[in-house]
């Protein structure tokens, strides 16, 4: 397995543009299940291992599917699909598998889907996506760990979620695009890729509004129709590079970052004494000689986002008094906390909140990752570090950071990538 080595204590300067939102993008590619005629385009996809996967699924469900990363580029073609069983060995590799369910439930009136894998963060349970199934109509059961869901055709319904569920919205919000009659989804998520989605959806032919608020409303249609199209970029890689300049003392214009979708993060880098600009599609961090601590907690957006909680944790090991982070979206999300221990870090948890008493230094370590986001604070953590810092299982990296090493490296970043087979690469 491939492993990063860092020599920290490099400031970090220049410009980095982020890739396409692995959050909208996944979400958009099951999507395109829906169109019963044509070729569906989708552009600004990001080269990571997450798109890799939710492909195979998507040919296994028997579309024709064309990909160019060089150009970010990938064409789907679902008019022929051949099944409506999404199997365990697909599915177990990541969460975001489990959003085939609506398309497929809408198009063929029945699926069967393997309960999803992906990072471990805790329970997660897709129990809000089924009784939202259910209030459409569906007869859903659970049988030797796949959902099976049966329709004769789906009929709108009101969606009521006790607290907001990204992928939940999104689930439903696919199903309800060709069910017949009028859904509501109250306590909606409004995140900017459930806008995305919708965004797409409607270009397809869908009739959906109030996206982006907490009631979104779906009037069913009979068909959807393939098109071309451009999401959003990726707004947790963004953070997590302005993150990378301020834990360094650096300056980073992140380009392709829309401010709005970052408004929290921005109001906390600035409390901890980073300066800011933003402009039309960038956002630039000036890290101060010394971070000053924070009191985060996380919250669905436009709240902090908890896929940022881990980054900023490493913000706070070195700041200059004690941090307090509460983590309120998921139940185990502090795995990154022994392995930042492991570079010097003070920190402590009881319960779902970790108190970070900030040190003057760290020092260099051998880490591992264990899934996306916490590999991503183990390596803003290792940019400060003084020597070096080797972190191990940077495949769970690979899964939502498109060749981050090499977005490092162009802002000064001492930074290799160390193949499996010993060698290194450039």
């Amino acid at each position: 397995m491939d492993k990063f080595l860092i020599e920290g204590g490099k400031r970090l300067s220049g410009r980095v543009r982020v890739a396409g939102a692995k959050n909208a993008v996944l979400p958009i590619l099951t999507a395109s299940l829906l169109a019963k005629k044509g070729q569906t385009t989708i552009r600004n996809v990001p080269d990571i291992a997450d798109i890799t996967w939710i492909l195979k699924v998507l040919e296994n469900l028997g579309a024709q599917v064309e990909r160019s990363t060089s150009e970010g580029v990938v064409t789907i073609d679902a008019q022929d699909l051949s099944g409506y069983v999404a199997p365990y060995d697909l599915v177990r590799k990541m969460r975001a598998s489990f959003l085939v369910m609506g398309p497929l439930l809408a198009r063929f009136g029945q699926a069967e889907v393997s309960l999803p894998g992906g990072c471990v963060l805790g329970p997660r349970p897709v129990n809000l996506h089924l009784e939202g199934f259910r209030r459409l109509g569906a007869q859903v059961e659970e049988e030797h760990g796949y959902i099976r869901a049966t329709s004769q055709r789906l009929r709108g319904g009101i969606i009521p979620f006790d607290r907001p569920t990204h992928t939940g919205t999104e689930n439903i919000l696919m199903a309800a695009s060709l069910a017949s009659g009028k859904t509501e989804i109250i306590n909606a998520a409004t995140d900017p890729e459930v806008v995305d989605l919708a965004s797409f959806l409607n270009q397809m032919g869908a009739k959906i509004a109030g996206a982006g608020t907490n009631l979104i409303e779906v009037e069913g249609v009979s068909q959807l129709q393939a098109v071309d199209y451009f999401p959003m970029r990726d707004r947790l890689e963004a953070g997590t590079y302005l993150m990378a300049g301020a834990i360094t003392g650096g300056k980073v214009k992140v380009e392709g970052a829309n401010a709005d979708h970052l408004r929290m993060v921005l109001q906390k880098l600035q409390g901890m004494g980073v300066k800011t600009e933003e402009g039309e599609n960038w956002i630039t961090a000036q890290g101060p000689q010394k971070l000053s601590p924070t009191n985060t907690l996380t919250y669905p957006y436009p709240g902090f986002p908890t896929d940022l909680q881990p980054s900023i944790m490493a913000l706070a090991t070195v700041a200059s008094g004690t941090s307090h982070i509460r983590e309120t979206v998921f139940q185990e999300r502090f795995s990154q906390v022994m392995e930042l221990i492991r570079l010097g870090a003070d920190i402590r948890v009881s319960g779902n909140e970790a108190t970070v008493f900030g040190q003057e230094r760290l020092e260099g370590a051998s880490l591992m990752c264990s899934d996306i986001r916490a590999g991503a604070s183990l390596v803003l953590a290792g940019l400060k570090a003084e020597g070096t810092t080797e972190i191990l299982r940077v495949y769970h990296i690979d899964r939502g950071y498109e060749r981050m090493e090499e977005k490092l490296k162009s802002l000064g970043a001492k930074i290799e990538r160390i193949n499996s087979d010993g060698g290194g690469s450039e």
